[in-house]
């Protein structure tokens, strides 16, 4: 009798490699494929499919190693199990990078045999994947700021001058609007260097961005804080100080491997709604000397406490400095924000808005990020961008 073999996964972007993959898979037997449903793949992935799941069943189903094939009604990595009651597979086969502790133990609690196959492409085809494909998307950075937050706006730094402190991040995962992370000055980018930033000097790239989306002729008198080009443009960790001017006194930035790794491995994000259109943070604001001091201080105290990698102390500054945030702008928290902080407060060490806030994401500082995100697949793990990257 004929093995059943089983296989799950997105196919979003159907590609040889996927192909090639179905191919070694019905090797072992009839194969049956498990699909990731829409809102699975945005829920997990926090990105909208390429083509919807019927598109995707009829592609996958028209293969011809695939002996049928459904879309998963389950949730998260291992959506696919209610697809198991349903086929009652002999063997589950898994890409090396695909598998995981779950699935191996999915497979001794139904008696099934586990198989991992190694990605090798069709002999003269060149190796596919999706993370590959996708690639030939924009891979304009991101920022993210970790203290400091409004200390580059004049009518902030004109009571103390200070520091702000970012990140630039590599778009490992989709970038929404309206949450925080610079899309508005990402998008102005764009509209220059659609794919990749130019080779140049990073500071004065971030000068360009600067003067270019705060165009003279603006109608709405806005002037966007330099932080958003600087913290895009300037590889690495950078902070950058500013005395009751638009453009920073001065740039620092650190590009030492082992502090990166440090951050990347204590940091994380946690999507939440995009601040609602109408939002105003600005409204009810409370800006007075005292409340921009203890900002600046939790700056100083976070750079420091980043140097000499004390996470501790790093996440009581960035604790700090999102209350000196909000003390000044209390509007940052309002909708749905209340109810996500609540959610997490206790699972991490510390948590802030990006940017503005009114929502988009919470980051979090926590124990271990491998571990965080492996408890919470929502959360997203960040690649910090290294210079020549």
């Amino acid at each position: 009798m004929t093995k059943k073999v089983f296989v799950s996964g997105c196919y979003d972007l159907l590609h040889s490699g996927h192909v090639e993959f179905f191919r070694q898979a019905a090797q072992y037997g009839d194969l049956y494929v498990g699909i990731g449903s829409d809102k699975t793949i945005e829920g997990y992935k926090h990105h909208k499919t390429i083509y919807s799941e019927q598109e995707r069943l009829f592609m996958v189903k028209s293969i011809r190693y695939v002996k049928d094939a459904y879309i998963n009604q389950g949730s998260g990595i291992l959506d696919f199990l209610p697809t198991l009651d349903i086929v009652q597979p002999d063997i589950l086969v898994v890409n090396s990078d695909g598998g995981n502790d779950d699935k191996r133990r999915v497979c001794e609690e139904r008696g099934m045999e586990y198989v991992v196959l190694e990605r090798v492409p069709q002999q003269g085809l060149q190796a596919r994947s999706s993370t590959d494909l996708k690639k030939t998307e924009s891979q304009i950075p991101t920022r993210l700021d970790l203290a400091g937050t409004w200390i580059d706006q004049p009518y902030v730094s004109c009571f103390a001058s200070g520091w702000a402190i970012t990140i630039s991040l590599e778009p490992t995962f989709e970038i929404r609007e309206r949450c925080g992370l610079s899309t508005s000055t990402r998008n102005m980018i764009k509209k220059i260097w659609p794919y990749n930033l130019p080779n140049m000097d990073p500071e004065m790239l971030a000068k360009l961005v600067f003067c270019f989306e705060n165009d003279p002729e603006r109608s709405d008198g806005i002037v966007s804080g330099a932080q958003d080009s600087i913290g895009i443009c300037v590889p690495g960790l950078c902070r950058h100080f500013y005395n009751n001017r638009f453009w920073p006194d001065r740039i620092e930035t650190c590009y030492d491997e082992t502090v990166l790794s440090w951050l990347e491995q204590h940091l994380v994000m946690v999507p939440m709604e995009p601040r609602q259109p109408g939002c105003n943070v600005l409204e009810g604001k409370d800006i007075t000397e005292p409340k921009v001091k203890a900002l600046t201080k939790a700056a100083d105290d976070c750079w420091q406490a980043i140097m000499q990698r004390d996470l501790q102390a790093f996440a009581k500054a960035f604790a700090d400095s999102f209350r000196a945030q909000v003390a000044m702008f209390p509007a940052m928290i309002q909708g749905c924000v209340a109810s996500y902080i609540a959610q997490y407060e206790h699972q991490v060490l510390a948590y802030k808005m990006p940017g503005a806030g009114g929502g988009g994401y919470l980051a979090c500082v926590v124990d271990d990020a491998t571990a965080f995100v492996t408890q919470h697949p929502e959360a997203i793990r960040l690649t910090i961008r290294r210079p020549g990257m």
